[in-house]
């Protein structure tokens, strides 16, 4: 092809030529790409380091040859064809040719049903139209990019496939919603790419990750990557119809809470990938006898010791564990096996990295401007501005998003307290009240229930878990009952209360019994789970085991029991990993778990306990049933104070009874008497203090016998809980 050099002027003002060479033109859509002429049609493009250009159609043929009217490379040309069509270009310089597609001889994507459910902040479909989707649109594959930028003068997408030249790829600005979009034909998966945003200030920003990109790079690096639809064949239908059939109250549901990095390592002490995790955690999972895993955070974070609860790519999960349909593989595999999975999930903060969300456009968007509604100083992070429709949509979006595409079993969402209180760990004058004076936060709120409504009527079967560490009322009520409609919510004061007991030497624990039944008042006034979770073994606080009090037999003693009376103590169970088999030391994201104490008696002794708990709790209705109901359960024994002993039923209609009994001193009580619910026969079911578990072996020898009236007479072995079941 041989070169053309500039000729005739263009009809177009100098001022927006050098403006498109700039890249600071307002509209390039209205001058680049096909447009009418005086006879015709003509093309101008854009393509620099070219001399020459010719116009194809997309089948090949040639379509006109164009001019080039500045050095910078724009190109002009008349075109031979009768009607507007996208077109490619055959590019040339001294080192060769090339083929570029036009960009801006494509028409948008995104409709008017878009923009009026967007703009309305009522599309429920975002995560199909936002961000970067490999599609076929007017006779092209390529790529269709779309981001919400309402206040940028210019945004452009950027990546290799342009040299990151921000003039190249300028995007067309739908102004009824704010959205920037473009559709780049001739790219395909694995493309890195971010926007170059230009404020309202004219200036132009630090590179902006997609905030809906589904796939991101390897940190340090930060760029999203294009990536095809997920490509996964689900095989989890029997286990996703049966929770959607069930009442999820009334199934076992006992956690195993994990950290995907330091769960375990590979020989060279690198993260496992998903596909590596799966071989390994999930038969461990299953064998121990859990229901669902709990990940922490796992969408895309850049600081590892954040454990994932510094989000920013809140639709991607972690390129730290292989590719998304690793982990879409992971998720099948697990509920395959009959294990649920539940996602961390954190909408109360995000944080500041330049590449973020923060004043993405220029301006505060996704957070709230002032820093007393828009700053967490806890976090040292950007709090969103809940009651801005579109940022309520991104995030409830993002919960439909994973429990669609993934098929997670519920979402577990993080430090909801601090999203409630406007005053949150502020001093006076360091917050606004709301429009009633108070301390509310009634956008969050609105925002809670709205996900909930969503994710409930979208979903059912999935679940919901509030963090929440206050008395806000009805967190686990419906929102028609005036609730905020999560499923669950975890319940901090039985952790604090009973850990604070049993920390406590046991000849003190005399005057602390309510510690253990004060959390009984309010049990059934929430859904709860008990949760002993990460934030109990991190920042110093020492693992479960050297929480315990007394020497190193009594701490393996009082965790076995805390154990048992937790699982025979109403609401559904959480236990971080490592815990299962009483890690000695705090846990730490930098390496993996003590596997190796497993080779100790008594920390397999402790894993065993577990591992039978889970199965009696699944196995028994009368110990999952009436979970979250005042039915389920009835004290027996509440005030001896002076032995420290615990005693009630748990119960379930047409189920036998079963009565938990725990001895929270190492003085052994054998003849210890109280009054079950019948006479008869009563099994042993479990005794923490069993020699399989590392106990003395002291018990009732497989039975008690109660009177007609229920009057029995019970060995109580030291510092342990037993577990006897009507027969």
């Amino acid at each position: 092809m041989r070169s053309i050099t500039i000729t005739k002027p263009s009809p177009l003002p100098p001022a927006e030529i050098a403006a498109l060479a700039r890249g600071t033109h307002g509209d390039p859509f209205a001058v680049l790409g096909v447009h009418p002429a005086d006879k015709g049609l003509i093309a101008r493009a854009f393509i620099p380091g070219a001399e020459s250009a010719e116009a194809l159609t997309l089948a090949g043929k040639l379509a006109g040859r164009l001019a080039r009217i500045d050095r910078a490379g724009l190109f002009e040309g008349p075109l031979n064809i009768r009607k507007a069509q996208p077109l490619r270009y055959r590019a040339a310089n001294a080192d060769g040719e090339w083929i570029v597609a036009d960009a801006y001889s494509f028409g948008p994507v995104l409709g008017p049903m878009d923009d009026y459910y967007i703009a309305e902040g009522s599309h429920l479909r975002l995560f199909d139209k936002m961000g970067a989707h490999k599609l076929r649109h007017e006779g092209a594959d390529g790529v269709h990019f779309a981001v919400w930028a309402p206040n940028a003068k210019r945004v452009s997408v950027v990546g290799l496939f342009n040299q990151w030249d921000g003039r190249r790829h300028v995007m067309r600005l739908r102004r009824d919603t704010g959205i920037w979009e473009i559709f780049v034909p001739d790219i395909g998966e694995d493309e890195p790419y971010k926007f170059e945003i230009v404020g309202a200030d004219g200036k132009t920003l630090p590179l902006k990750a997609d905030p809906f990109a589904f796939r991101s790079e390897l940190r340090p690096a930060t760029a999203s990557i294009t990536t095809a639809p997920l490509a996964h064949d689900w095989g989890d239908t029997a286990h996703r119809d049966f929770w959607r059939k069930t009442d999820i109250r009334r199934q076992p549901v006992s956690i195993y809470e994990l950290h995907a990095g330091s769960w375990a390592r590979d020989e060279h002490g690198q993260f496992l990938t998903w596909d590596a995790l799966a071989e390994r955690l999930i038969p461990y999972v299953a064998e121990m006898g859990f229901t669902h895993i709990e990940l922490l955070p796992i969408t895309e974070y850049p600081y590892d010791p954040s454990w994932g609860y510094q989000t920013t790519g809140l639709y991607a999960p972690t390129a730290r564990f292989g590719r998304p349909e690793g982990f879409a593989r992971f998720v099948d595999g697990a509920h395959r096996a009959g294990i649920g999975v539940i996602l961390d999930w954190v909408p109360a903060h995000f944080p500041t990295d330049e590449h973020g969300l923060a004043r993405f456009d220029g301006t505060a968007l996704y957070e709230h401007a002032d820093p007393r509604k828009g700053f967490h100083p806890d976090w040292n992070t950007a709090i969103y501005n809940f009651g801005r429709r579109e940022v309520m949509s991104f995030l409830v979006n993002n919960a439909l998003y994973w429990a669609e595409k993934y098929h997670l079993d519920g979402l577990r969402v993080d430090a909801v307290a601090s999203m409630l209180y406007l005053d949150y760990s502020r001093k006076d004058g360091e917050w606004l009240p709301n429009q009633h004076g108070g301390r509310e936060n009634l956008e969050a709120v609105s925002f809670l229930q709205a996900m909930n409504r969503e994710i409930y009527g979208q979903h059912p079967g999935v679940m919901t878990i509030a963090e929440e560490s206050t008395s806000w009322p009805k967190v686990s009520h419906p929102v028609h009952e005036g609730g905020l409609g999560f499923g669950f919510k975890w319940n901090m004061g039985f952790m604090h209360d009973t850990l604070r007991y049993m920390a406590r030497e046991p000849v003190h624990r005399v005057h602390h019994h309510n510690d253990i039944t004060f959390g009984l008042l309010y049990a059934f006034g929430e859904n709860y789970v008990l949760p002993l979770s990460h934030d109990e073994v991190v920042h110093g606080k020492g693992s479960l085991l050297n929480k315990m009090a007394g020497d190193d037999w009594q701490k393996f003693a009082n965790l076995r029991a805390y154990y048992a009376l937790m699982w025979g103590y109403p609401g559904k169970k959480l236990l971080f990993m490592g815990q299962e088999f009483a890690q000695r030391a705090e846990w730490s994201e930098e390496r993996a778990l003590d596997w190796h104490l497993l080779d100790a008696p008594a920390h397999e002794g402790v894993r065993r306990l577990v591992r039978d708990l889970n199965r009696l709790y699944r196995d028994r209705l009368a110990l999952h049933a009436r979970d979250c109901e005042a039915e389920g359960f009835h004290w027996l024994v509440v005030d001896d104070s002076a032995n420290s002993v615990f005693a009630w039923e748990r119960r379930a209609p047409g189920e036998r009874p079963i009565a938990i009994i725990s001895n929270m001193t190492p003085v052994p009580r054998p003849g210890y008497g109280l009054k079950l619910s019948r006479g008869g026969r009563w099994r042993e079911i479990l005794n923490s203090d069993a020699s399989d578990y590392g106990g003395s072996n002291m018990g009732n020898s497989g039975y008690v016998s109660a009177a007609d009236d229920g009057y029995a007479s019970v060995t109580l072995p030291p510092l342990a809980t037993i577990m006897l079941e009507a027969e």
